[in-house]
């Protein structure tokens, strides 16, 4: 059996201090780091995600000035900024697969975007005979729970490791490890 790690949207935005920074994002940071220095050998395939979002226009409707928090936002992680770069909590040494999404779209799950040479997600996970991921990252109530729903829908057995994961709110990172383990995913306690 092949498994990769996905890790989701660690970034300077979604950290402390960020434009929509969750409380926790930077322990989950240097938690995924010391994580991959005992266990980055225990995968096929390493990828990382990041929001990569357009300077100009709304983005879709995603960004927005007076957003909902809901469907739309206020502009983060744009494309080149510091905002839109890996948190410096987390080593990226051993990331194999390097993805961008919600290039002038909106986008949350992961399997939304593309690698340096265009590739989805997807396409890597099948290319390398992957048949198991393990989900980390943020936020837990949006784009780590839109990843390993598409994780699921693409027909790999999922697990959310819940020590490595943080959420814009309580109650909706709640809702959405429920939801995801009724959908078959594994929720795995503190790594």
């Amino acid at each position: 059996m092949t498994r990769a790690l996905l890790i989701v949207d660690v970034q300077n935005d979604f950290t402390e201090g960020g434009a929509l920074g969750v409380t926790g994002g930077d322990a989950v940071a240097a938690g995924i780091t010391r994580f991959l220095a005992e266990h980055a050998g225990d995968y096929d395939a390493i990828v990382a995600s990041r929001d990569w979002h357009d300077a100009e226009g709304d983005n879709g409707g995603h960004f927005a000035g007076e957003p909902d928090f809901v469907d739309s936002w206020p502009p983060h992680c744009v494309a080149g900024t510091p905002g839109a770069e890996y948190d410096p909590g987390l080593d990226t040494s051993a990331v194999t697969h390097h993805v961008r999404k919600g290039q002038g779209r909106p986008a949350y799950s992961m399997f939304e975007g593309v690698t340096d040479d265009g590739s989805t997600v997807a396409a890597v996970l099948t290319s390398l005979g992957i048949v198991s991921v393990d989900v980390v990252g943020i936020a837990t109530d949006h784009c780590v729970r839109a990843s390993a729903l598409d994780a699921i829908a693409h027909g790999q057995r999922v697990r959310v490791l819940t020590g490595l994961v943080a959420g814009v709110a309580a109650e909706p990172s709640e809702a959405a490890l429920a939801e995801l383990a009724h959908a078959g995913a594994e929720l795995v306690g503190p790594a």
